[in-house]
Parts: structure tokens; sequence; C-alpha cells
């Protein structure tokens, strides 16, 4: 024989729920009494309390290991790779001589860009070192920061300087500059005491027709050495990388040309096919003129 369990009503299912919530006569809220709540609160504050803890101890003992100036690992960065200044996407550098539009996104980048190289500001913030060596800033057992930083003037970039120049770093005349730039990489000695200096060429031989002739500056593309060791953002606060300008003077139009310029320095290797940018950067130039 089944027998059927009682339906129970809304008001009964709603007393119960609300005995549930609250027990009047057990002074029990949710199955509970007080003391269990309490118990049970005490738990997770203790519980949660200790895992802050422990991980605040874990970071703290991390960050005693690393210093707020030179990162700990930077192994990555061994060999300084170059980049190219306008920074365009895909590193192209595209003019249309008779397109103003077209190049003055160029000049603008380039007028921001330089703006810290004017010979004024310089003279201000940077020392007048002594070329042929490196600027060294030891710390012998005190702080020395912030460290100083040679000047590199914008006069020294001659044609590609900008100053005073009706041409827009020969943007509007089809003979544009490209600077190069090397990254930075902290207490690196650029050139192992040696000279050295940037080189340009075309990637092919059609390539190398087409690129025509060219200026660089300083003469020769040379990088001194007195512009290095880099010790890091926070201690350089001033610091500012040397540059190398090419003027392409005759670029044959309206062809596209593969250009490779790369560092020759006795510790920057250039030939590891793993990485394109270990001391060397590629880029197209393509001057339209109708």
């Amino acid at each position: 024989m089944v027998i059927q369990k009682e339906k129970k009503s809304c008001g009964q299912v709603v007393e119960e729920w609300k005995e549930f919530v609250w027990n009047p006569r057990t002074h029990q809220f949710m199955g509970r009494t007080g003391t269990s709540w309490a118990f049970i609160l005490l738990f997770y504050l203790v519980f949660y309390g200790f895992l802050t803890a422990m991980f605040t101890l874990t970071m703290w003992v991390m960050l005693q290991t690393v210093s707020d100036h030179t990162p700990k690992y930077q192994d990555r960065l061994a060999t300084p790779g170059l980049m190219i200044r306008p920074k365009t996407e895909n590193l192209d550098v595209i003019v249309n001589v008779s397109d103003t539009e077209s190049w003055d996104q160029h000049v603008q980048k380039l007028n921001k860009f330089l703006e810290p190289y004017n010979d004024s500001i310089q003279a201000q913030k940077n020392d007048v070192c002594r070329p042929g060596r490196y600027y060294e800033q030891p710390d012998n057992g005190v702080l020395n920061y912030p460290k100083r930083a040679c000047q590199f003037n914008r006069t020294q970039l001659g044609d590609c300087s900008g100053i005073g120049d009706p041409t827009h770093y020969g943007y509007s005349t089809g003979q544009p500059c490209v600077f190069i730039k090397m990254n930075r990489v902290i207490n690196f000695y650029a050139g192992a005491n040696q000279s050295m200096n940037v080189t340009c060429v075309g990637k092919r031989d059609e390539d190398a027709e087409n690129l025509g002739s060219f200026v660089m500056f300083p003469a020769n593309g040379s990088i001194d050495l007195m512009y290095f060791p880099y010790y890091g953002k926070k201690f350089h606060v001033n610091y500012t990388q040397p540059l190398v300008a090419v003027k392409f003077l005759n670029v044959t139009p309206n062809v596209e040309v593969n250009v490779e310029c790369r560092i020759n320095a006795a510790n920057i290797a250039t030939d590891d096919e793993r990485d394109k940018f270990a001391g060397r950067v590629a880029f197209k130039l393509r001057i339209n003129k109708t």
C-alpha cells in the first residue's frame, strides 16, 4: 500500500523557510547558533589572514633581490638591435614627393624625436665628454645618482638636423633622411674599446643599384665610445642615444628598395639568422615621383 506524502501548503513552506532563517526557539540563524557562526568566521579570518601574510612575506623577500635600477635578468638583451626613425609600420619609409601629406607625418615625428637633441637642451642637461673613451661613473660603495650623460648635439647631424631646413629633412625633394639608433642595453660596453660605425647597403644587387649614393652624419656613420655604458632609465635620467643619420641622395624613383644597416663593432654580432634585429635593421625605402 502506497502512503502518499502530505502536500504542504504555500503558507507552510514559507513558515518553514522563516524558521530555517531564524529559529526563535533554538536561537539559530540558518541552522547554526551564534557560537557556531563565530567559530566559522574566526576560522576563515585566521585562514585568509595567514594566506595574506605568507603572500606578503614572499613578495617582500623577492623584492629584496630586485634592483630598482638594473634588471636582474637581461640575457635576451646581450646583443643590442638597431631601429630607424621615423618609426613606421612594417619599417616602410614611403614618400610621395608631390603629396605633402605622405611625408609630413614623417617630418612631424622627426621634429618631436629630435627635440631633446637641440644644442641648447644638451648644453643645459649634459656634459661635454672626452671622445674615444667610455664615460664610466662607478658607485664605489656610494650610490652615484643620477648619472651624467654626454652631449649629442643636433647640429652633429649636419644636413639631416632639420635646423633651418626648407626641405624638411629632404622629404620634400625626394632625398629623405633616415635615422639609425642602437637600442639601449644596461652596462653594455659597445665596441669593446674599439671604434665603431654604421654602414648601409642594398640587400640585393638590384637594391644596391637602385639605392644610389648617400651621405652619413656624423661622418662615416661613427658612434663614439663616450655614450657608453648606459646605466638605466632611473640612473641615466637625461641620457640621449647617439644617432646616425643617412641622407639618400638619388634613390631610383617609383621603385621599392630594400636597405640594410649594420653596426660594425668588435663585440656586436650581426650574422645571427635567428634574430634579424641583432646589430642590424632592414627597411624598405620608396620615393614616388610623377
